[in-house]
């Protein structure tokens, strides 16, 4: 273990010194000034006047922070609701369960549990404290003015982060982060005790590679909220952040700025078709990335880092906008391609076998709307929806504002597809069959239409309202919410649904699963005061190139060294 010393929380009443230079001064908005409603057919002028902000006005979301002092109307049955329309009943019973769900150490919040469902037999790993689970209740806490767990949180995983990590006879990397831990009590020594998991104990044994991403994000987001910057640039994050970006933008022998991973490495954590370079991983790489970019400082050792940040941004913003990128044109073009191409003005670059399309994407595909694919590596590309890594897309500003529009269109062209009965599925279409049987090795928890495999996840609501309040669609998110709020609490707050609609509790979820629980109070709080979304989103970074369309033969141009450097 390493010798750790937490640093001290100041309060700070004006902006983060590492807020961007276009921070946005809400006093300078001009009072709910009229939307010129075009291609946004959701925004009509209900759900304007509900958020009394005009979207498009803000020119820069990821300036705009939630003053600890400042609670939400959303926070617990006791607080004024400052919206025009009463609470839902189940917010109430939705902030007694979350706060039923909170992890402590030494009597120090420092978490919430995975699910706290007592009907289970089985307890499996539900009872720790997951990074990735936590984000969503770190996000409800901050926006409802507690930001004290969130920094217990911070501080102790980046102590962890500092343990001797080993899988039998090998050793990870010095910057993992851990997939989850917990607090053992020993009641008659009255001592609590850590224990983490960096994936030796896993399904798979597989370390998380999204942990570190998620840190870097939440730090970022827990310095938006409180305006306190003293914990993002004392010198234990500082290190955390430099060794979580060590093991990322190390050079080897990559020929791509994407990462390359095993499969069951993030939120989908078994074997499920994913490894290469999943889309999730990668949207959660961009926005660590541009997150880290904020909060480093630039003396010497944080100078170095930037400079490499820098240059992987915009090599990685190319090749996603390119590559992964999927509309009605790019779908009939890679219909289209020929194969065995050789020297650098090659238009099919990867290789791709147009028979590989699977028959489901020419159908799926409407001519308005779009999304980024999968995976693509050389000869494959995974068509299918991943709705983790386009809503980080769209937060992160990997997408352009076009594309995330497009993706917004294709959510409300195919809701019953992606949406259906219950919010929202993580991957579509479910793999069945023989291509089950392969792809997964017949693991019966991701049979078709169930859990990762197609199955609903309510938690993804509040990254979905987050890509909706961003792109001026909040009515899409609206909608996608009183869906949720028909079953959620009837139903114990399930991890997932199954079926190609979501109507049916999953066949193995666990009950008050708390991300759930978190996802869902994280949306309605956003909705209700729309600047929250500072925490969690990023504007375009001006200095970023455009997308680029392909010229025939599908070259990439020279890129000014000015621009990179």
């Amino acid at each position: 273990m390493n010798g750790f010393k937490e640093p001290g929380m100041r309060n700070v009443g004006s902006y983060s010194s590492m807020a961007d230079d276009d921070d946005l001064d809400l006093s300078r908005l001009p009072d709910r000034p009229k939307l010129p409603i075009e291609r946004q057919r959701s925004c009509d002028e209900r759900s304007m006047t509900e958020l009394s902000i005009n979207v498009r006005a803000l020119e820069s979301f990821d300036s705009l922070y939630s003053p600890g002092g400042m609670r939400s109307g959303f926070s617990t049955p006791a607080s004024t609701a400052r919206n025009p329309f009463e609470p839902h009943p189940i917010i109430a019973e939705a902030w007694e369960a979350l706060r039923r769900s909170i992890v402590y150490f030494k009597g120090e919040p420092i978490g919430t549990i995975a699910a706290y469902d007592h009907a289970s037999e089985e307890v499996l790993n539900y009872d720790q404290v997951f990074v990735r689970d936590f984000v969503p209740s770190a996000l409800a806490f901050l926006m409802n003015g507690e930001p004290e767990m969130v920094k217990n949180f911070l501080l102790k995983t980046l102590y962890l982060q500092g343990w001797e990590k080993r899988i039998d006879r090998f050793k990870l990397g010095e910057g993992v982060m851990p997939a989850s831990f917990k607090v053992l009590h020993d009641p008659v020594r009255k001592t609590d005790t850590l224990v983490a998991d960096f994936g030796e104990s896993a399904i798979g044994r597989v370390a998380p590679v999204d942990s570190g991403f998620w840190w870097i994000i939440l730090l970022r987001a827990y310095t938006k909220s409180t305006g306190d910057s003293s914990l993002a640039e004392s010198p234990e994050c500082q290190k955390g952040i430099r060794l979580i970006l060590t093991l990322c933008l190390s050079e080897g022998f990559d020929t791509f700025p994407t990462l390359l991973c095993a499969d069951g490495c993030s939120m989908i954590d078994r074997r499920m078709g994913i490894y290469g370079y999943p889309i999730e991983i990668q949207a959660l790489f961009f926005m660590a990335l541009r997150c880290a970019l904020t909060m480093l400082k630039h003396d010497s050792e944080g100078k170095e880092f930037v400079e490499r940040i820098v240059k992987r941004l915009h090599a990685l913003s190319y090749h996603m906008r390119t590559y992964f990128w999927l509309d009605f044109q790019q779908l009939n073009d890679i219909y289209r391609y020929k194969t065995e191409e050789y020297s650098h003005t090659a238009v099919n670059k990867f290789n791709v076998i147009p028979d590989s399309i699977p028959d489901w994407v020419f159908d799926f595909m409407p001519t308005r709307g779009g999304y980024f694919i999968g995976n693509v590596s050389p000869a494959r590309m995974d068509f299918r929806w991943f709705a983790l890594g386009n809503c980080v897309a769209i937060l992160s500003s990997l997408a352009t504002p076009e594309q995330s529009m497009a993706v917004m269109d294709l959510i409300e062209e195919r809701w019953e597809e992606l949406v259906g009965e219950m919010p929202l599925k993580v991957t579509y279409p479910a793999i069945e069959s023989h291509e089950w049987r392969i792809v997964t090795g017949c693991d019966p928890k991701n049979t078709r239409w169930s859990y990762h495999n197609g199955g609903s996840w309510p938690v993804l609501l509040w990254l979905l309202t987050a890509a909706c309040i961003k792109t001026g669609r909040p009515q899409i998110a609206r909608r996608a919410i009183e869906l949720a709020e028909n079953r959620l609490l009837k139903d114990s707050w399930p991890e997932y649904y199954d079926g190609k609609l979501g109507r049916y509790i999953g066949k193995q979820a666990r009950k008050f699963q708390t991300w759930s629980i978190a996802g869902y109070l994280v949306a309605k709080m956003m909705l209700e005061d729309p600047s929250h979304l500072g925490m969690v989103s990023l504007e375009e970074d001006k200095a970023m190139k455009p997308l680029i369309k392909r010229s025939a033969s599908w070259t990439c141009p020279e890129i000014s060294l000015d621009l990179i450097l």
